[in-house]
């Protein structure tokens, strides 16, 4: 009597922990879909997404029966589908303005955490599955990446990094007085190859994903220092051995071909910026198949602000005017030369949410609109190393899935009012 009683709950329980434990299915009908960007686009195909994860992509529009019991579809019969939009290139814990000193003297650093969390949502809501942050407090970013990783809370995917750079750099405190500097001063700021070898190290102790550095100085920093190269070349070098000897890469903040040419012989996997790229950088980035990360929204922000306000300081306002006008020449020239370019906006500089405003200056300079979507999915994926899960909607992938209108191969604008928005198979935006 006791072993069949036994016997019974067994099974139940076992029927009841399957039963939970069921896959979620969700269908999506798709009248257009951009299932790998670089290829033809698909008409009238299904996507099966199973929990995260899309599980098949076939043509014709699935019926739900087809499937059991608890299945969703997703009416997209009359949209144009792609995958999540990633942003290698973001600050989420800021947004230039009238009042960012201000902030930053009078906010909590709790504060400034909740107000990232609205950024983040506005960066996905606006079509931007993934992220790469390269330029925060580590470890309020470091916090939010995992909090969001483990579904405490939403948001998109955050591949986040720590900053090392030089004493008087760009990476380091400006424009306030000097006990502030004293007291902001961060501990990876370094002076030499071997302080900077530490000061990587210490990035990777406490959590970084990747390291970026600042191999030229800065637009927004605070100093007539110019934008030339500013880390020497044994500093540039023990950074990027010291991470690749720890299973990470290095992006470099660069405007000048100096600084640029430099950073890619030291082993960087991209350049930020490259607002000079020329002669003799290409051929570096060509050789080394190093991405090109462009930001030409962030020119056009600053060279808007330097004209039209008093937000910038002197130093910043003729370091914006000049570099803003210059990038999107250089950015034509390394496209036309065959760089890899993967997608940036250098958004917080920008405001959080009109990163597809990157995609619509990238085309008027001479990037067609499928480059511009590879730029965002393939290559975006293959920098941060994760082309097996991102990138495409193909099986085995996060089902991180996007759809706007009409088609953005016609009209990149198309970006700029994204419908519909699913990131690892929730749906944030219908």
């Amino acid at each position: 009597m006791t072993s069949r009683f036994l016997a019974a709950a067994g099974a139940a329980c076992l029927f009841i922990f399957s039963h939970l434990a069921a896959a979620q299915t969700t269908l999506i009908h798709a009248g257009q879909l951009l299932a790998v960007p670089g290829e033809r686009p698909l008409r009238d195909h299904t996507v099966v997404v199973e929990d995260n994860r899309i599980v098949e992509v076939r043509a014709g529009f699935a019926a739900a029966a087809d499937f059991g019991n608890d299945v969703t579809v997703i009416d997209l019969r009359d949209a144009f589908v792609l995958p999540g939009l990633m942003d290698m290139h973001v600050h989420l814990q800021g947004e230039l303005g009238p009042n960012r000193d201000r902030d930053t003297l009078k906010m909590s650093r709790q504060l400034m955490q909740m107000r990232s969390l609205m950024y983040a949502m506005r960066t996905l809501e606006a079509g931007f599955t993934t992220v790469r942050d390269v330029g925060s407090s580590e470890q309020e970013m470091y916090a939010m990446r995992d909090a969001i990783n483990n579904g405490w809370i939403d948001g998109p995917r955050i591949i986040a990094a720590g900053g090392v750079g030089i004493t008087g750099g760009h990476a380091d405190i400006s424009g306030v007085q000097p006990e502030l500097m004293e007291e902001w001063t961060g501990a990876n700021v370094c002076d030499g190859p071997y302080d900077c070898r530490r000061a990587a190290r210490n990035v990777i102790k406490y959590g970084g994903d990747l390291i970026k550095i600042t191999s030229t100085g800065g637009v927004m920093t605070d100093r007539a220092t110019g934008t030339g190269q500013q880390m020497e070349m044994d500093e540039l070098r023990e950074v990027v051995l010291a991470a690749r000897r720890m299973g990470r890469k290095v992006a470099s903040h660069a405007h000048h071909e100096d600084g640029i040419v430099a950073a890619l012989e030291a082993g960087v996997a991209s350049i930020e910026h490259g607002s000079y790229t020329g002669d003799r950088a290409i051929p570096l980035f060509l050789e080394t198949g190093a991405y090109l990360v462009p930001t030409l929204l962030a020119g056009k922000t600053v060279a808007a602000i330097a004209v039209e306000s008093d937000i910038l300081t002197p130093a910043m306002a003729e370091k914006a005017v000049r570099v803003g006008s210059d990038m999107a020449g250089s950015f034509a020239k390394a496209h036309k030369a065959g760089v890899n370019i993967a997608y940036g906006t250098d958004s917080g500089i920008s405001p959080h949410g009109t990163n597809a405003e990157e995609a619509v200056l990238m085309v008027e300079a001479g990037m067609s609109e499928m480059d511009v979507l590879v730029s965002a999915t393939i290559n975006a994926a293959d920098l941060i190393d994760m082309s097996d899960s991102l990138g495409s909607i193909e099986p085995g992938k996060y089902a991180d899935i996007i759809a706007v209108d009409r088609s953005p191969l016609d009209d990149i604008a198309e970006l700029l009012d994204v419908d519909f928005v699913m990131k690892s198979g929730k749906v944030y935006k219908d």
